[in-house]
């Protein structure tokens, strides 16, 4: 076991635009677009709380004001929650803050990934902490996927980077992990890290497995984002100061237990709120029965 500091936590960048959403983003950040009754961003909180974390940095893009207001508790509509007899809907908002710290950066420019990162080095005071994309949706029945990757830093120390193991020709969309040894397919497995390779063309991937979103990142991240050059679209990516991390840091390439949703594309996006409402105790065997006879008409 290595000596590694307890995991508290989680830094959650929502700077994109989302415009492959307009025109409802022109006033929602895609990041609180509901699946069912619950925002994306929700769900990502409620993940990083049951894996133990109690503080949690959003940062915020101009003008996603409304993120900062769904997680700061709004006493005058408790109070008339509670005066009406609504006692129930006031502890399900009363539940969305629970147990959590909240904190918000604004960062002015989207200046890319490793640039929204830097706005979590006073946050992070000098500790480990988890990451996780706003618009990346992952559900896992048993232990969160946050939880998943503080139990792998425990195990090993250094960086950790959640990645699962994918067929296909979509691989070209993401940041493949170019790790030594042997690639199993199955999950639970870690590698370790020569680099990353971002969206290579499918006879150059180094590997099967694609980084999904979710980090567990030591401080020296902050100097290596410093150290990188801007790419040439004038931005400074995370994968590129994780890629020099890899040269002097152990990073880890661990496959989680999850299911991924890309919710900043319209199909992902329908997918989580047909997948969710399935599972649903109150009335997922109503939507089951209900595309039954949709396939039925449209088929």
């Amino acid at each position: 076991m290595q000596n590694t500091q307890k995991i508290t936590k989680a830094v959650i960048p929502c700077g994109g635009l989302g415009t492959r959403f307009l025109p409802i983003t022109k006033a929602v950040p895609k990041e609180i677009l509901p699946v069912i009754d619950t925002p994306v961003l929700g769900h990502i909180v409620n993940e990083a709380r049951l894996s133990g974390i109690t503080d949690v940095l959003i940062i915020l893009g101009p003008g996603k004001d409304a993120i900062r207001n769904y997680f700061t508790d709004n006493a005058a509509l408790l109070e008339r929650l509670e005066s009406c007899g609504k006692s129930a809907e006031a502890e399900v908002l009363r539940a969305v803050t629970r147990g959590i710290n909240f904190s918000f950066a604004v960062q002015e420019q989207p200046l890319g990934s490793g640039h929204a990162v830097l706005y979590a080095e006073k946050f992070a005071a000098g500790e480990p902490f988890a990451l996780a994309w706003g618009d990346d949706l992952i559900c896992c029945e048993g232990d969160p996927v946050m939880g998943q990757l503080i139990g792998a830093y425990q195990k090993r120390g250094g960086v950790i980077l959640g990645v699962q193991y994918l067929d296909g020709d979509d691989i070209v969309k993401y940041g493949v992990a170019d790790v030594i040894g042997e690639v199993k397919r199955g999950a639970n497995a870690a590698y370790k890290c020569r680099g990353i390779v971002e969206k290579p063309p499918l006879d150059k991937a180094p590997s099967r497995l694609c980084s999904f979103g979710r980090y567990i990142l030591t401080p020296g991240v902050f100097d290596a984002i410093r150290a990188t050059a801007k790419a040439s679209n004038g931005e400074i990516q995370l994968t590129d100061a994780l890629n020099a991390m890899c040269e002097t840091t152990d990073v880890y390439a661990f496959d989680f237990v999850g299911r991924r949703y890309d919710m900043g594309d319209k199909f992902g996006s329908v997918r989580a709120v047909i997948e969710y409402a399935l599972k649903s105790s109150e009335y997922g065997d109503r939507v089951r029965d209900y595309l039954k006879e949709l396939v039925k008409d449209f088929g």
